[in-house]
């Protein structure tokens, strides 16, 4: 969409970023839409303008707010699709355990994993969760991050997961960050259960999950399918309830054993399919038929020493979109840096460095249902930029421990 551009109200505050590099993502450009000698021109929050500087409409020259990038790369801000910021406490206590030999499984079997952290979000108030949230929320944001998807799961009852959400709706409005809520009400057996799961998914779809929706506290519903949390069928059930209620459905999908769970995701033509490890081939094709994204959490394959990597190569084959997220959660992948997770997919999944972009960009937007308002540097989107201290977008990919951002833009501001 080189030299794409809006008409807005003549008289409005332009502002524009000129002298730059810039990778667009827009879809209809190959690789990542670079544009050498390029600007972006913002009025009221939107991008009006991203192309050539060349090519800028003269009505806006020497009327506008300029600033000059000095040659520096602009990107669209970053977008982290799948993360469960809101807990309390930490689980560094398994984090030990497994250093001394217990496997995941073992670990939340014995009373650890996800229902430790139920105890401590249920014991926390909303105002605890807000404060400890936030410095996890400031280290995406201090990397470019204009977008960032926030999970329950850690309530596993109506008063709880309306806490967790509301929580995550407070972090949007004390920081300038778009935040995109998801119901995870099928995350785990709450310890009251007494493992009934039936009676537990009888109320999830017929009490929590209605007054979840009808409270607007969730853009999207989530699950967990997998053999230490809901089956299939299970899982099915509360996706029907979501459909009925008008909201979209994500799902964490393949990652310890297959259940085919990513032909699931597909079948209630999810946004979203998770993890992936251990898809197959029938899965990749159910997601690619249904458009479904496949998101990739290197994170947590690496901090649970997973050896099974997710089939990228039958993502390729078959076009299935790949978004890269940090999963960033206190059990399995206490990572708040999608610089990071965007070098764990080049190194340890082999993506390349255009996969890996564009999974914390446009594949992000994408898997949030977002695509429309953010994601890519176009006409008509929000003005979420990031514009970066580099030579060349690899280095994005590359450096280890290193943030090259020079400034976040969101909204324009």
């Amino acid at each position: 969409m080189n030299g794409a551009n809006i008409d807005r109200e003549q008289g409005s505050h332009v502002r524009l970023w000129c002298n730059a590099r810039l990778a667009t993502l827009a879809p209809v450009q190959a690789g990542l839409g670079i544009i050498e000698r390029g600007a972006v021109a913002v009025q009221d929050q939107r991008i009006v303008y991203a192309g050539p500087e060349s090519e800028i409409p003269a009505r806006w020259r020497g009327v506008s707010e300029e600033a000059d990038c000095e040659g520096r790369w602009i990107t669209p801000g970053l977008i982290d699709c799948h993360t469960h910021l809101v807990y309390a406490d930490n689980r560094a206590h398994e984090f030990e355990l497994r250093l001394q030999g217990a496997t995941y499984e073992e670990v939340a079997r014995a009373g650890g994993g996800i229902v430790s952290s139920v105890r401590a979000l249920r014991a926390a108030s909303e105002d605890e969760l807000v404060r400890q949230t936030l410095p996890r929320l400031d280290a995406l944001i201090a990397e470019g991050a204009t977008t960032v998807e926030i999970k329950s799961g850690y309530g596993l009852d109506l008063a709880n997961e309306r806490k967790a959400l509301r929580a995550a709706h407070r972090l949007g409005r004390e920081r300038p960050i778009d935040i995109r809520t998801t119901f995870l009400g099928a995350h785990a057996l709450p310890p009251e259960a007494l493992g009934d799961r039936k009676s537990y998914i009888d109320r999830l779809v017929t009490e929590i999950l209605p007054a979840i929706a009808a409270e607007g506290l969730a853009d999207a519903v989530d699950g967990f399918c997998e053999g230490i949390a809901f089956s299939p069928d299970e899982i099915a059930r509360v996706f029907e309830a979501a459909r009925a209620l008008g909201l979209p459905v994500k799902l964490h999908a393949d990652q310890l054993s297959n259940l085919h769970s990513a032909a699931l995701a597909a079948r209630f033509g999810a946004l979203s399919a998770d993890h992936l490890e251990h898809t197959d081939e029938a899965g990749v094709m159910a997601m690619a038929e249904a458009g479904t994204v496949a998101t990739l959490l290197p994170g947590a394959f690496y901090f649970i020493r997973e050896t099974k990597r997710p089939p990228i190569e039958l993502f390729r084959r078959h076009g299935v979109a790949m978004a890269v997220a940090t999963d960033s959660n206190p059990g399995t992948s206490p990572l708040t840096s999608l610089l990071l997770a965007m070098n764990m997919a080049a190194t340890l999944f082999k993506m390349n460095v255009e996969e890996c972009i564009a999974g914390v960009t446009r594949e992000a937007a994408r898997a949030l249902g977002v695509l429309g308002e953010t994601g890519t540097l176009e006409a008509g989107k929000w003005a979420d930029l990031a514009i970066w201290n580099i030579e060349r977008p690899a280095e994005l990919v590359y450096r280890i421990g290193f943030n090259p951002l020079k400034q976040r833009v969101w909204r324009g501001q």
